[in-house]
């Protein structure tokens, strides 16, 4: 019996053709692919002529479904994680895989690739030699963001846009009127990168989903 193994593929956060030629040897490699959402990862894989089983994982019922897929290794079968775009565990599904994969002896090996996080900081001019990245704001009161207040560097964030303004409020609150970019639809058609002042952005509107960086203090 060959020794399991879980590989964490990062996939194209939009467009197809930066996926890795590594994350396509292993995909096709695997004996099966644990995604969440199994319509997005369906379209990835037929586009490059993949066909794997998949297993869905998604954040609900991860602890349920990560005992299933240890099982499924333990057996001697080889698995991908990916996430529906970019790079698992980063605000994606896949902390509570690994870690039962690592507690149950599994290698777990990395295939990196596509991140709007790493993305969005070298499109960036606002010299982000040093980061925080927070993932997705907590929604209500400002002490998240308190807790960032005197970090000597750039803060990051992942936000829907339609809710932007209203952690632009917060932030000029906690931050004061610092230095921002907002990158929007990364690698996408309608990509683009918005730089200002954080007041600049109370009243924008956008779609999807954003990575905003805000400047150091």
């Amino acid at each position: 019996m060959s020794s399991p193994e879980l590989f964490v593929v990062a996939t194209p956060i939009g467009n197809l053709g930066d996926i890795t030629l590594r994350a396509l040897e292993v995909l096709k490699e695997v004996d099966f692919v644990v995604c969440e959402d199994t319509r997005r990862t369906s379209n990835l894989l037929n586009h490059y002529g993949i066909r794997k089983p998949l297993v869905s994982y998604y954040a609900p019922r991860e602890r349920e479904k990560a005992e299933v897929i240890i099982q499924k290794l333990l057996e001697g079968k080889k698995a991908a994680l990916v996430t529906d775009a970019g790079t698992p565990l980063l605000s994606d599904p896949g902390a509570i895989l690994v870690k039962k994969a690592v507690n149950r002896g599994i290698r777990v090996i990395p295939v990196p690739g596509p991140s709007s996080l790493t993305a969005a900081l070298s499109a960036s001019a606002l010299g982000c030699l040093r980061f925080v990245f927070w993932g997705f704001p907590k929604r209500k009161g400002k002490r998240d963001l308190e807790t960032l207040k005197e970090f000597p560097g750039c803060l990051v964030f992942f936000e829907r846009a339609s809710r932007v303004p209203k952690l632009m409020k917060k932030a000029l609150e906690v931050f004061g009127d610092r230095e921002c970019e907002i990158h929007r639809e990364l690698t996408k058609v309608h990509e683009e990168i918005l730089r200002g002042k954080i007041s600049d952005f109370l009243q924008w509107e956008g779609r999807g989903e954003v990575v905003l960086i805000i400047s150091s203090r």
